[in-house]
């Protein structure tokens, strides 16, 4: 099941065990289940202090429990957790024996504190790269409070759930067997959601820092790099953040950052938080920006205000709040919306299994896309509104190689269909004809770009017709002492890498504008 470099790795991190951990497995005569079997013998042979038994009696077969001998944490996983979920596991592995969590301290009494029975289910696909963050954050507090329990399960072995619960993307999460939510979610986000108050709480204290001198809005690679920028000068730095890593969270493979040959969105996130916590910087996340408020005067305060009621002011602003999947804007797009109608094929690609689904867009976006799930689902429709494809034409040499795979151009998608509360077809114009088509499918991958996420500085920024934020060559806006850089500017090719040096010359820029006021 592990190869040899997979099973040294673990055996290294198993030396971290301070008390047993056993792991108790309900098993059956399917494939499944042997590679479940296989999987727990394999974690077994690397530390002395891992035992397995296989009479377990959980409703879920296959699955496993992971506790301490004599004890039910109410942690498990029905599936074999591979792929992304690997290091789902091996935490898992970790803190139920005892290594402590790198969470914030003041979190983890906070978790421990909490009142009331909590059962999470979280349905996830290995391929997700969204799906490890809820896991992770569900099974720790799981082993912090005894009165929270979770099953993390695997939407391609328990497809009949899948099906009966109509879900149609991961991570979806279920507590006390009602819908609680789907997509990424941060630990904090999930404690603040059941712990009354807390959110209340957290606003209360953001409000009450001091000033900064530098505050930036948005944690993606243009925040992340204009925090190390303004902190390396010594000032007053804040970050606030709606999640800290921005698009790179959803983002599958990066390949042309300079230096780094190959990464993942997720694992390049949490470098770039790192990076950026070695230096004296604060950073608040799960803060969504409502409202810029200008100085009074020269030399003054600006304030920003947040979703949650939290309030921040700061001599300076470096607006990096990046971009959002472009939707189509159609009728029944929104209805069905996780139910047939998503943006991740990574993520929920492998819920569309045995399935007819269209992708909407024909730049590089999309033909990935398309060429992804064409290994997937039973058939592939990609629809583009010009005349021809904007991919790279290797990609499009590859995407027209596939058997299962058709191609429409000058197709313009006017209404997603549905039935039952999913999603069934879409019909499209044909472009050249005016002919209206209907196609019946089940699922639907957008993949047309992205918006600028500048709606609430409206009126008050300048803003192209497309709404990013005019931007001079020293990042500054119209507003004195507002600066912005990244994906929401109007600075073009929305690259990482040029994020990044966007954010660089906004904190520049910042600094500049402090030392001159």
């Amino acid at each position: 099941m592990l190869d040899d470099a997979l099973k040294a790795q673990l055996k290294a991190y198993l030396e971290r065990l301070t008390k047993p951990v056993e792991l108790v497995a309900t098993l059956d005569d399917s494939q499944g289940a042997a590679q479940m079997r296989e999987l727990l013998e394999d974690i077994r042979a690397q530390s002395d202090k891992i035992t397995v038994r296989t009479d377990g009696s959980d409703a879920r077969v296959p699955s496993f429990l992971i506790t301490n001998p004599g004890v039910d944490t109410g942690l498990r996983f029905a599936g074999v957790p591979l792929g992304h979920e690997f290091t789902s596991l091996v935490l898992a592995l970790l803190q139920v024996g005892g290594h402590p969590s790198k969470e914030p301290q003041e979190l983890q009494e906070q978790i421990k504190g909490i009142q009331g029975r909590f059962h999470f289910e979280t349905y996830y696909s290995i391929t997700c790269h969204n799906c490890p963050d809820v896991i992770q954050a569900l099974n720790l507090m799981t082993v912090l409070n005894p009165n929270i329990t979770h099953t993390a399960i695997d939407g391609a072995l328990y497809q009949g759930e899948i099906e009966a619960r109509e879900i149609m993307g991961v991570p979806t999460i279920f507590l006390n067997g009602q819908h609680f939510g789907q997509g990424r979610m941060e630990l904090a986000e999930i404690v603040g959601r059941i712990d009354q108050g807390a959110a209340e709480k957290a606003a209360q204290a953001i409000s009450a820092k001091e000033a900064f001198d530098v505050l930036v809005i948005g944690g993606g690679p243009a925040g992340a790099t204009a925090a190390i920028y303004a902190a390396r000068k010594g000032i007053r730095t804040g970050v606030a953040a709606e999640r800290f890593g921005g698009q790179v969270l959803d983002t599958m493979d990066i390949e042309n950052f300079t230096s780094i040959t190959r990464t993942e969105g997720p694992k390049f996130a949490a470098a770039l938080e790192a990076h950026v916590k070695d230096y004296d910087v604060d950073i608040m996340n799960l803060q969504k920006a409502t409202r810029l408020i200008p100085a009074a005067q020269p030399g003054g305060l600006i304030e920003v205000q947040f979703e949650s009621g939290a309030r921040l002011k700061s001599k300076t602003v470096i607006l990096s709040t990046g971009a959002r999947w472009r939707s189509m804007g159609v009728p029944g797009e929104e209805q069905y919306r996780t139910k047939g109608v998503t943006f991740c094929p990574h993520c929920d690609g492998p819920l569309f299994k045995g399935k007819r689904i269209a992708v909407i867009g024909g730049g590089n976006s999309g033909v990935e896309a398309a060429i992804d799930l064409a290994g997937v689902v039973q058939h592939v429709t990609l629809l583009e509104f010009a005349p021809q494809l904007r991919a790279d034409e290797v990609l499009q040499k590859k995407l027209k190689s596939l058997p299962n795979v058709d191609i429409l151009t000058n197709a313009q998608t006017t209404e997603v269909t549905g039935a039952q509360g999913k999603v069934n077809g879409l019909a499209y114009k044909n472009r050249e004809t005016g002919e209206i088509v209907n196609l019946g499918l089940e699922g639907i991958f957008v993949q047309i770009g992205l918006l600028p996420n500048t709606d609430w500085l409206k009126g008050l920024i300048d803003l192209t017709p497309t709404g990013e934020i005019k931007v001079d060559a020293h990042g500054a806006t119209n507003i004195p002492g507002v600066f912005a850089a990244g994906d929401c500017t109007s600075v073009p090719y929305k690259q990482i890498i040029i994020a990044a040096g966007e954010g660089a010359k906004a904190a520049l820029g910042a600094f500049d504008h402090l030392i001159r006021a």
